[in-house]
């Protein structure tokens, strides 16, 4: 198991958040196992989709899907389903069709092992949200949903366009610093000062063949997508999430 943790406030990258290589695509971490809380796995998109493309940020880790929401799912077709949290070398916590201002009880199982553990965590939307919900932050519920790509604000100064589709929003960190902020998303990106821990309010897996495969299947009507621009470069998964953790290394 990793078992890095950062000094507080440590500078990522220098204070350069994204740097990469001209292909992000050709950087990709060693993470021999993969702890998915895979709050999404009752859909084929959102689910089986953006946890393939997640993947594909990572060199070939065992892989291991934790969905303690729903007692059936989508079969995925790679992946060992589990009933419990597993140890392994990063906790990624997806999505979610639920909402964390709408408690549910399965949630405390994993606002439990978001306090407990001390493997690296990353958080997307939903997973964003019950981060800071369970580590002292609170999330409310807009009367507006938000879906459509939108610019993020770094504290770097960088400035990158993402994809969000939330309704619930952080408007307390807790003990997340706040890293990124959007205009209709003042608490877009988070980062813990002393535990090794990122998490952004949009969805870095949501690439456009997920969105497109969403549309084919009936996931997503066509007013929906049409809400999505993805003619313009949309931040992935890598520089999003797994570099700004790598670098506290």
């Amino acid at each position: 198991m990793v078992g890095f943790m950062p000094e507080r406030n440590r500078p990522i990258n220098g204070g350069n958040l994204f740097s990469r290589p001209k292909d992000s695509r050709s950087w990709r971490p060693t993470i021999m196992h993969l702890l998915i809380v895979d709050l999404l796995a009752e859909r084929q998109a959102f689910g089986r989709e953006g946890v393939r493309e997640i993947l594909t940020h990572f060199e070939s880790p065992k892989v291991s899907l934790w969905s303690p929401h729903v007692s059936e799912r989508v079969d995925y077709e790679f992946g060992t389903v589990v009933n419990h949290p597993v140890d392994a070398d990063l906790i990624i916590i997806t999505g979610s069709r639920r909402n964390v201002s709408q408690w549910e009880d399965w949630m405390d199982q994993v606002a439990h092992l978001i306090q407990t553990t001390t493997t690296p965590l990353l958080g997307i939307c939903f997973g964003h949200q019950i981060i800071a919900a369970s580590l002292g932050g609170h999330v409310a519920r807009s009367t507006e949903n938000s879906a459509f790509v939108s610019e993020v604000t770094y504290v770097d100064g960088q400035v990158v366009n993402a994809l969000f589709t939330h309704q619930d929003h952080v408007v307390d960190a807790g003990e997340m610093n706040v890293i990124g902020s959007s205009e209709h998303c003042p608490i877009a990106a988070c980062q813990h000062p002393e535990r090794p821990i990122f998490t952004v309010q949009y969805h870095p897996e949501a690439v456009s063949t997920v969105i497109e495969h969403a549309l084919q299947i009936g996931e997503m009507s066509v007013e929906e997508r049409l809400q999505f621009n993805l003619e313009i470069p949309i931040i992935n998964m890598t520089d999003a999430l797994v570099k700004p953790l790598q670098s506290l290394q």
